[in-house]
């Protein structure tokens, strides 16, 4: 007797639907793909763009001083890598002192991952930063993709997500998201500005870290239903909060 496949046995409609990080994660990988393809191709409508929208931010730069200096403080102290991951090495520590292990390594992984994702790309990539006369800024390595607006994007998306994994009040949760878009979009916006990326290594920093937060996500989600599924009738439920809470 040929045995049934148990693809077979399942009930009509009982397939488990895939959670919002699960599509996140899809749709952000399949957006990656597509741009780092088309920046490593050189494609050309691509580049020109590119190079239309930074000559014309490298103007409005040279224009307005004032702007400028603002736009260096903002970048090179409040949106910076290592503020922002000083933010995340906090968070990490509390999440640890709090008890729930499972949720500060998961963080704590997900801000290695992306710093190392980071360089491995940049360098994989070799993209060149934009070359000014005049320059009103300067960075180093390469271009692709924005090492200020990854770290941005996966920092605030995580904590943005913590805040939802803790059910914190409404008031709060806006205020989180409020910051976190204005932090994101606004780091992009001073890299542009600066003159020391293009727009699409922005985009790429943050679709890259934005799917670092949807794989963090998706990651502790079956986690905990595996801890749940194997743990014996009448155990303790641990300190961590609920997966998809």
């Amino acid at each position: 007797m040929i045995p049934r496949s148990p693809l077979r046995d399942r009930p009509p409609g009982t397939w488990p639907r895939p959670s919002a990080p699960a599509w996140a994660a899809a749709t952000l990988t399949g957006l990656s793909v597509v741009l780092l393809t088309l920046v490593a191709a050189g494609w050309a409508p691509l580049t020109g763009w590119d190079a239309s929208v930074a000559a014309r931010a490298h103007e409005t730069a040279l224009a307005r001083p004032g702007a400028t200096h603002a736009n260096r403080i903002l970048t090179d102290w409040v949106w910076d890598p290592w503020t922002m991951r000083a933010v995340a090495a906090g968070v990490v520590l509390w999440l640890w002192g709090r008890g729930t292990v499972r949720l500060a390594m998961t963080v704590g992984g997900a801000c290695l991952a992306a710093a190392l994702a980071q360089q491995l790309l940049k360098a994989a990539v070799g993209r060149d930063r934009p070359v000014w006369p005049d320059p009103v800024d300067s960075a180093h390595f390469a271009a692709f993709p924005s090492g200020h607006a990854m770290t941005a994007t996966v920092t605030c998306g995580l904590v943005v997500w913590l805040l939802h994994v803790f059910r914190v009040r409404r008031p709060v949760l806006v205020a989180a998201w409020a910051v976190a878009v204005v932090s994101v979009a606004g780091v992009g916006a001073t890299r542009v500005w600066l003159g020391v990326h293009w727009p699409t290594d922005v985009v790429g920093g943050w679709l890259l870290g934005g799917l670092t937060v949807a794989l963090a996500a998706l990651t502790y989600d079956r986690a905990g239903r595996s801890a749940r599924r194997d743990r014996p009738a009448g155990a303790a439920a641990s300190g961590e909060p609920r997966a998809g809470s």
